[in-house]
């Protein structure tokens, strides 16, 4: 676990399949930008037991052990994307930010990496701010990047590199 001053980061496992069927099955969760889902037990099984070594996807928790949300990363080439979503009574409480830069902390220390970059949809105001909180940069539009509900939408493309770092934002440690 890696633990913030206000949220920890729980890795996902086999005994959770229950509650990411549920989130990934309400609209709600992930909201008006996501992708609508349908999944039962078993797909989320064969995911979860597919994803690779330097995949991880853990839960965004307050430090009563409730989960408010989900946060993730996954290489691609010689960098790191991640991607987050929390439940919407939870939102804009700077829970997402905070997970933002834990993650972004514990890649760069544990990474000979020099980015890590998220990618929002353009109308996602909320998203960017919170990108923006946790110190990445706002690269550019990438054109129908993304097809969300019918249609192929653009998403915006932010960064935060090695250098933009420097130095880690969120005093966390891993919890034995």
């Amino acid at each position: 676990m890696l633990e913030g001053p206000v949220v920890n980061l729980r890795i996902i496992g086999h005994e959770d399949i229950p509650l990411i069927v549920e989130w990934a099955n309400d609209p709600d969760f992930g909201g008006e930008f996501e992708p609508i889902e349908q999944v039962n037990h078993r797909e989320i099984l064969k995911w979860l037991d597919g994803l690779s070594a330097d995949e991880k996807w853990f839960f965004i928790e307050k430090k009563d052990d409730s989960k408010i949300g989900q946060i993730m990363y996954a290489p691609v080439g010689r960098h790191f994307v991640i991607g987050y979503r929390m439940l919407p009574a939870e939102r804009n409480k700077g829970y997402c930010t905070e997970a933002i830069k834990i993650i972004v902390d514990y890649l760069f220390l544990t990474r000979d990496i020099v980015r890590i970059q998220a990618e929002t949809n353009p109308q996602n105001l909320a998203s960017q701010k919170v990108l923006e909180k946790a110190g990445f940069t706002k690269e550019g539009v990438k054109r129908k990047s993304v097809f969300i509900r019918g249609q192929w939408q653009d998403g915006v493309l932010y960064s935060i590199l090695r250098e933009d770092w420097r130095e880690p934002k969120v005093l966390f440690k891993p919890k034995a």
